[in-house]
């Protein structure tokens, strides 16, 4: 099987990159021989779609999983669409996180892990464009400014989850540091 895993570098051995559309590299494995191909992602910087082009990408390399930290609503529907199953909340390494794939130990997910522009940084969405016109002022002057949205208990849900995610992946930075250290005394 054939699946791809976002990551924040070129190999096995590079950790989750959290972010789907906008992650540093498409990693594609085999599962029955741990071959891969290390894809830099061309969407990184996209102005708009990382998602969906990202979600493209994947089908069009053959992968029928996509493992990562969390997945926009344009990304879930495209991947939908195209027949990708998604796993979110996945950390470590890529290799680690093929074998608990392997193993059964991740949960798909079915609809999106993260609200519209997440993977865009702070002020993402409403303001990042500035407009045609002379005038000042306005939603869209440029400013990063995010206008009122109306709060949903699932964007609530989302952030939640996705603060889990991030906990759980910063308490295993720090386990993997302390094993590092742990290895470079005994040497």
């Amino acid at each position: 099987m054939r699946i791809a895993v976002t990551a924040t570098g070129p190999d096995l051995d590079a950790q989750i990159d959290p972010r789907f559309g906008r992650c540093a590299y498409f990693i594609f494995v085999d599962t029955d021989t741990m071959e891969f191909e290390a894809v830099p992602n061309p969407y990184v910087s996209a102005m708009g779609g990382a998602g969906i082009q990202a979600a493209q990408l994947v089908a069009n390399k053959g992968a029928t999983a996509v493992l990562s930290g969390a997945f926009g609503p344009n990304a879930a529907q495209t991947l939908s669409a195209v027949g990708v199953q998604m796993y979110p909340n996945v950390m470590g390494t890529v290799r680690e996180a093929v074998e608990k794939f392997k193993r059964g130990e991740l949960q798909p997910a079915f609809q999106p892990t993260a609200p519209p522009y997440a993977g865009m940084g702070p002020g993402a969405g409403w303001g990042m464009r500035r407009g045609m016109g002379r005038g000042r002022g306005g939603w869209a002057a440029g400013m990063g400014f995010t206008p009122p949205q109306p709060v949903s208990q699932q964007d609530i849900e989302s952030l939640k989850q996705q603060a889990k995610s991030l906990s759980q992946q910063l308490e295993e930075i720090r386990r993997r540091i302390e094993e590092l250290e742990r290895q470079k005394g005994k040497g």
